[in-house]
């Protein structure tokens, strides 16, 4: 079985491969599910890992008493806050070293344009971004790059993490063992992966049409 092979099994049955993690190493499960997160949410080269469905798929086995859904919620939601923390702080240390007057492909005026979004729109970009697969790594990032006001940053990034987490967490503890879903588990976790995606490309589309017309 090839690499991508490999990946695309093991997003699609999170379920199967999850509760051979718990078999295997038990209590441990809580710090590896916490790393998956850290990483997919703190480091721009890893935005393929699970984040929406790896939740959905750990509040689940929480509602047949694998794993304490509770615990889970405050663990994860705090991996996901120092995970955003650290890449806004990469992007942060990044910007001004990149972003010069005399660079062709990264001018000032991108970063000084940048933090005034974020400035006036950052705490909707963080939140949403929470929501949305790959671009939930790079808004961090980006945000960082933009120098948006660290308190600021912070209060939204705990409020986006703590919903994030709680909706994926709970919704797979009180769903995730209903007869369908289960009977169709690889369908609703591919859907977990597909659909959150849809805003964003909707939203690209409609500004390509407004800057077409």
């Amino acid at each position: 079985m090839s690499f991508f092979s490999q990946v695309i099994d093991f997003f699609l049955h999170l379920d199967k491969h999850l509760s051979q993690i718990i078999s295997d190493y038990g209590g441990w499960t809580y710090g590896i599910l916490f790393l998956t997160i850290f990483c997919e949410t703190g480091l721009v080269v890893t935005p393929f890992l699970p984040g929406d469905s790896l939740l959905f798929a750990a509040g689940a086995l929480a509602a047949v008493g694998a794993l304490n859904p509770h615990y889970l919620f405050l663990l994860l939601a705090l991996a996901g806050i120092l995970g955003n923390t650290a890449n806004y702080s990469i992007g942060r240390f990044v910007g001004p070293k990149v972003f010069t007057s005399n660079s062709r492909f990264f001018k000032k005026q991108y970063l000084e344009k940048t933090h005034k979004f974020y400035e006036k729109h950052g705490g909707k970009a963080v939140i949403i971004g929470r929501f949305l697969p790959i671009l939930r790594t790079f808004v961090p990032f980006v945000a960082g790059i933009g120098e948006m006001t660290y308190v600021r940053y912070t209060i939204y990034n705990i409020i986006g993490s703590t919903l994030w987490v709680g909706a994926f967490i709970y919704a797979g503890y009180f769903f995730g063992n209903l007869p369908f879903v289960q009977k169709h588990f690889s369908l609703v976790i591919l859907v977990l992966l597909i659909i959150p995606g849809f805003p964003a490309v909707i939203g690209f589309i409609r500004q390509r049409g407004q800057s077409g017309t």
